[in-house]
């Protein structure tokens, strides 16, 4: 039999049980929504990270901030100049040495204005191009490196020489020389035209290497894309006028984007680089972009090769010439100019025996080329430096050849011209 005092503290004990289920399902809606808040944002800031991870690698950020033997972002990419030696700078989120204080408002005013939290920033950093990029894509940039492996690499100072090495002096560098370089001309071109604009200039600032230099390092943009001379190779003209005379389609410089190679031959010096870290991981619709905007809407019929002096009546002229590309050249680009697939690329139509300007030619033979891998399973083998086997006439004869009879060029190189460019 029950007693009147078990039946109530059984009676109690279930008002107890079901009160705590009542609790308990209440507290269960106020944490399912936060749950789902929360996936909300972290799928958010997934899609943000991933777009910033694209625009880093179409900004080419790697190139001057991640060092072969470092961390990635965590700087010491050696930058040679005219005014000394720069060294890429630590970007990782690491709080004391990277950007791991910095705020997205701080690396927008980096971006745009060249100044960051610790002083203003020499224009070895394109800030004089990434000044025309978003605030949206900034930011997507910023979340991005904020969400790397925090690297502590002491980023290494300038070694300029005076009055360079006065960073302050910068403020008055930015007065004079920065602007905009992308005003609204949109109207009247295409949408790939205005989109390849964009990423041309403020993502992939390109005219920081192949738009020529004042005398305090300022871009001349009176004359944009008319090439550059910043490096031992010289970066060719991209106009649409310069890219044609070197027989380049849009089809050619899609290519050549994405994979390193083309009919008209394959990247090497710093473009290599740039492929290798940049653009081969652009989409198909950027690339087409670019090549719509540098070679125009309604682009200029590419240039084919008309002359073949060397084959022709000036065969004597060129016999020392055409001896030296047997003897060295022929056993990898052909007895013809053809090239060897996966081997060595053609002669014939070359891009760099078609530029006016011979320098990258005599440079690509003193100093050779090194093995170079490109996207896919696609290899070049070293080209060997002949500044050891051949004289300064030689050099000449050679180039002369080349240019002749492959290039559409005149045969001009002096071997004084092969003499200033062996130091």
């Amino acid at each position: 039999m029950i007693s009147h005092t078990s039946t109530f503290s059984l009676f109690r004990a279930a008002l107890v049980t079901l009160a705590a289920a009542m609790l308990t399902a209440c507290g269960n809606a106020p944490d399912a929504a936060a749950q789902r808040t929360a996936t909300t944002q972290d799928t958010h800031d997934a899609a943000l990270i991933a777009r910033g991870r694209y625009l880093a690698k179409a900004a080419d950020c790697a190139a001057c901030h991640t060092s072969p033997d470092s961390a990635p972002f965590a700087g010491g990419v050696k930058l040679a100049s005219p005014f000394g030696t720069f060294y890429g700078s630590n970007i990782t989120p690491d709080k004391q040495h990277g950007i791991g204080q910095w705020s997205a408002d701080e690396f927008y005013t980096a971006l745009h204005d060249g100044k960051s939290p610790n002083g203003q920033l020499y224009p070895a950093m394109p800030y004089t191009s990434y000044r025309q990029m978003s605030r949206e894509d900034s930011d997507a940039i910023y979340a991005y490196l904020m969400s790397q492996k925090p690297a502590a690499v002491a980023s290494r100072e300038a070694d300029l020489s005076f009055p360079f090495n006065v960073r302050f002096a910068v403020r008055f560098w930015k007065m004079l020389f920065l602007e905009d370089t992308l005003p609204d001309a949109s109207q009247g071109h295409s949408a790939d035209w205005t989109r390849g604009r964009y990423v041309v200039n403020a993502l992939g600032h390109c005219t920081e290497c192949h738009t020529p230099r004042g005398r305090f390092g300022q871009l001349d943009l009176t004359a944009p894309f008319a090439g550059g001379t910043l490096g031992r190779v010289i970066a060719p003209s991209l106009t649409p006028q310069g890219l044609a005379e070197r027989g380049w389609s849009a089809a050619d410089l899609t290519t050549y984007l994405a994979t390193g190679i083309a009919s008209q031959g394959s990247a090497f010096g710093e473009m290599h680089s740039v492929v290798h870290l940049s653009s081969q991981y652009m989409t198909p619709d950027d690339l087409r972009a670019v090549s719509t905007y540098l070679l125009g809407d309604r682009p200029s019929e590419p240039v084919r090769v008309q002359a073949e002096a060397a084959q022709s009546g000036q065969a004597t002229q060129f016999a020392p010439g055409r001896r030296l590309y047997l003897s060295l050249c022929a056993g990898c680009h052909g007895a013809d100019g053809e090239g060897v697939p996966h081997v060595a690329v053609p002669m014939r139509g070359n891009s760099t025996v078609r530029q006016s300007n011979p320098h990258n030619l005599i440079v690509s033979m003193l100093d050779g080329i090194a093995e170079q891998s490109f996207p896919g399973l696609e290899r070049m083998q070293a080209m060997p430096g002949s500044a050891s086997k051949l004289s300064d006439d030689e050099l000449a004869q050679l180039a002369n050849y080349l240019r002749a009879t492959w290039g559409g060029q005149p045969a001009d190189v002096s071997a004084d011209s092969a003499r200033g460019l062996r130091h």
